[in-house]
């Protein structure tokens, strides 16, 4: 019996003890809750430093995605640049495991911090390209695929576009 008594003292004592102290919820729509730097949210599709798509419609992304969400086709432009004719993700599917960022040679995809993402209709959840790009190039703002490939573009071979290096002979750099 003192024992029950003792329990239900200790119990009470904490309860009183927590009255007194700063709730740790979080008022959602006015304060946002503090997120992870690796958090992973909305998807988005950069463009390079030049203003252009960096999607090349490699379709290594569709390929990566776990829950098959990602749809696309792949086009050529007149410079010779492959760019994806549409690009789709259906985020109702999506699980945001960040597999494509992750296969993404381009950097085109990325996943941002954005967490407001609810609809009433499921049709809405279904993004297609226009949606989805941005016109920053996101986390990495330097990098231009077609610069680092080496891969020759609109009728000019390698290094002799604009703003790209020669190539090197790596048989030169040999001792």
């Amino acid at each position: 019996m003192l024992k029950d008594f003792y329990s239900q003292f200790r119990t009470l004592w904490t309860v009183f003890r927590h009255t007194f102290t700063k709730a740790d919820t979080v008022q959602y729509p006015e304060q946002k809750p503090a997120l992870s730097p690796r958090y992973r949210g909305r998807i988005v599709l950069t463009r390079d430093p030049d203003g252009e798509e960096r999607c090349v419609a490699c379709n290594l992304c569709a390929v990566a995605c776990p829950v098959d969400c990602i749809a696309l086709q792949k086009t050529q432009d007149e410079h010779g640049r492959w760019y994806p004719e549409f690009f789709r993700i259906n985020f109702s599917r999506c699980i945001y495991c960040g597999f494509c960022e992750e296969a993404c040679p381009t950097y085109a995809i990325q996943l941002t911090p954005d967490t407001e993402m609810g609809e009433y209709d499921r049709r809405n959840m279904v993004y297609e390209k226009e949606h989805l790009l941005i016109d920053g190039t996101g986390k990495y703002h330097d990098y231009n695929f077609y610069r680092v490939a080496g891969k020759s573009v609109g009728g000019k071979d390698k290094g002799e576009a604009e703003n790209e290096a020669p190539p090197v002979d790596v048989r030169s750099l040999l001792p």
